[in-house]
């Protein structure tokens, strides 16, 4: 028992940069976009702190608490959000294009839920791709793609996502909605279920490509010119391709992160 009470509010402490992807600091949420107006000679860091609790998809998982250092750089070629690196390619017209490198902490024991357990470990992994950013008056749309670098799932993910800011004084408030797409290699190596692993309370599984919802908003307040709190409260609906798996008791999953960030 005081297993499983562990496992359900699970506190661990990460790195500086396996922090802000965690806290739902995309690159579109504190730093620039490939494309938006910049001073190029000029480079800007981010320090601070926050806490993230999310629910997990895998039944009996409970929630995850993660307390957080946060790293950010953004600077004329090159910009460090968290555990997502970009390379900025520049625009044509309004668009924004970057190369993007990113590692996601998505892996899992056995250990870490009852009904894990006994299941093959999967990797957390490496990621490379792209990312377009249109910004126009209406919302700034993002494409993302990236495939899996380092072969642990032969996954890729493609990630629609529009928003829009509306700043009244010193509080910024950003309403987010949309898709992230995972092919079938995604689903079936997180969410599936091998032969191998088969129980009497575990059938087989194999995943199948889906799509999950995502909407959310986030918060701004500047206390000064270089300090600033932040939240970021967001839900997410998942897909069939995940629903249907036998590790999985919910179809959607809250999560809220906060923290505070020092700007130079």
């Amino acid at each position: 028992m005081p297993h499983l009470a562990f496992r359900i509010a699970r506190l661990s402490f990460l790195p500086p940069l396996a922090c802000v992807a965690l806290l739902g600091l995309s690159p579109s949420a504190q730093a620039q976009q490939p494309g938006q107006q910049e001073d190029p000679e000029q480079s800007h860091w981010a320090l601070g702190a926050g806490v993230g609790v999310e629910q997990s998809p895998y039944a009996g998982y409970g929630n995850r608490t993660r307390a957080l250092p946060l790293l950010m750089y953004n600077g004329p070629r090159f910009r460090l959000v968290g555990t997502t690196a970009d390379l900025k390619l520049g625009a044509v017209g309004p668009v924004g294009f970057a190369l993007r490198a990113q590692y996601a902490d998505e892996g899992y024991t056995g250990s870490d839920a009852p009904i894990l357990n006994g299941m093959d470990k999967r990797k957390s992994s490496f990621w490379l791709g792209g990312v377009a950013l249109w910004r126009n008056p209406y919302a700034d749309l993002s494409l993302e793609w990236l495939a899996d670098a380092a072969g642990n799932s032969r996954g890729q993910t493609l990630k629609l996502r529009a928003e829009h800011r509306f700043t009244t004084g010193r509080l910024t408030l950003t309403p987010y909605l949309g898709v992230n797409w995972m092919n079938s290699n995604y689903v079936d190596y997180y969410f599936g279920v091998r032969q191998n692993e088969v129980t009497s309370q575990r059938a087989f599984y194999q995943g199948s490509s889906t799509a999950n919802l995502v909407g959310g908003l986030r918060t701004d307040l500047r206390m000064t010119e270089s300090q600033s709190l932040f939240m970021d409260l967001r839900l997410t609906r998942y897909g069939s391709g995940i629903t249907d798996s036998p590790l999985v008791d919910r179809n959607h999953a809250a999560a809220v992160r906060a923290g505070y960030l020092y700007r130079f």
